[in-house]
């Protein structure tokens, strides 16, 4: 699956922090950090998966456990995965039992569903390190990740606008969420750099996994005359489609190359090892501080990147992506840097400035540019 099944709520829960965040004086944030004191686990780390479903599941999860096996490499440890943990609070518990009382000092979650239980569990345990993918909570001794990667999409937006013939690209989207949202914004502001007058028609399938419906769609939408199909789920379903009408497909979370051999053109690759390597580096030496709001790595941080561009892609393209990728990495410039335009025209970033993350998490709108809605 793409993100867990009740990965719609994060948004909403993120939206709530983010919207505290700057309903908050400036004087008050900077305040928040001396109060959570670093924290430092017992001796080496033992770490340890809790996953909802199978690990090697072709997305979300895979991309979790790809890390796993590189944490596993770097570090020389063995880290054990529990699978087909429900997101519910006395199964994750029971879990989480287990693995505290065999020694286990660092425990990963990889849902938003285990945000509360997982909480529950860094109070009970609190010499234990939490982190969790895509989680919600924070605490002394807790943090919940995810990742910018809207920064990727902008590129791979560079590059399907490249290589398109019909200057018509097709999206599918999961639920129209703000994680959701700001990935096909950025798809479409990429594509409009390299070619303004691109149309970008987005889909949302309102499931996270639904290969049947994903395949549908993305047959809807060459018939409309994209020939590129960029999937923001998993499914292998829409590269099978896009290959079958010989057009191009981007992908998502993992190199989706091989279910598009001769159509692939890029994927957002999460890189999740590059966030945990350094966590559990600071933990060991004691200077982890659980960001309160959770941590939001980037580009910059190697957490989210895109895979090498077919040749499809045009040089003078593929050497644009290039610089704007340094760009991005550097800070000089952001996908949602102003103006930017809703569908309707209004003005939602003004010239000059650049949308923070309260924007990002409450991201309600499409961009001018983008056919679809959000109902």
């Amino acid at each position: 699956m793409t993100f867990p099944a009740s990965f719609a709520r994060l948004a909403r829960r993120r939206l709530l922090g983010a919207a505290a965040a700057v309903a908050l004086s400036a004087a008050f944030l900077p305040a928040v950090a001396p109060d959570a004191a670093a924290f430092q686990i017992e001796g080496e780390p033992r770490v340890a998966f809790i996953y909802a479903a199978t690990a090697r599941d072709g997305g979300w999860n895979e991309a979790l456990d790809n890390a796993r096996l590189k944490v596993e490499e770097e570090l020389g440890i063995t880290i054990p995965i529990v699978e087909s943990v429900p997101e519910e609070a006395t199964a994750l518990q029971n879990s989480i039992d287990l693995l505290a009382q065999r020694g286990f000092n660092v425990i990963v979650g990889t849902t938003y569903g285990y945000s509360e239980g997982i909480l529950e569990a860094a109070k009970a345990y609190p010499d234990v390190a939490f982190v969790n993918a895509s989680g919600a909570t924070n605490h002394d001794n807790l943090e919940g990740f995810y990742v910018r990667s809207y920064e990727a999409w902008y590129l791979a937006g560079m590059a399907a606008a490249g290589a398109s013939e019909t200057g018509t690209l097709g999206i599918l989207g999961g639920f129209p969420v703000g994680v959701v949202n700001w990935d096909i914004n950025a798809f479409a502001l990429g594509a409009q750099a390299v070619d303004p007058e691109i149309e970008v028609i987005a889909v949302y399938t309102n499931s996270w996994w639904d290969p049947a419906r994903e395949g549908e769609v993305a047959r809807a939408l060459l018939d409309e005359g994209a020939d590129v199909i960029a999937n923001n789920l998993s499914s292998s379903a829409p590269f099978s489609a896009a290959e079958e009408r010989g057009a191009y497909s981007i992908g998502f979370q993992l190199d989706m190359s091989q279910h598009a051999p001769n159509g692939h053109l890029t994927s957002v690759l999460f890189n999740w090892d590059q966030h945990l390597l350094p966590t559990l580096a600071a933990l060991k030496d004691g200077s982890w501080e659980p960001n309160p709001w959770g941590a939001f790595p980037s580009m910059a941080d190697g957490v989210v990147s895109l895979s090498p561009v077919s040749d499809a892609v045009p040089e003078e393209v593929r050497a644009q992506i290039a610089a704007v990728s340094e760009q991005i990495v550097s800070g000089e410039f952001s996908p949602f840097d102003g103006p930017i335009h809703a569908q309707d025209g209004t003005v939602k970033v003004a010239e000059g400035a650049r949308l923070d993350d309260a924007g990002l998490w409450s991201m309600d709108f499409l961009v001018r540019g983008v056919t679809g809605s959000l109902n």
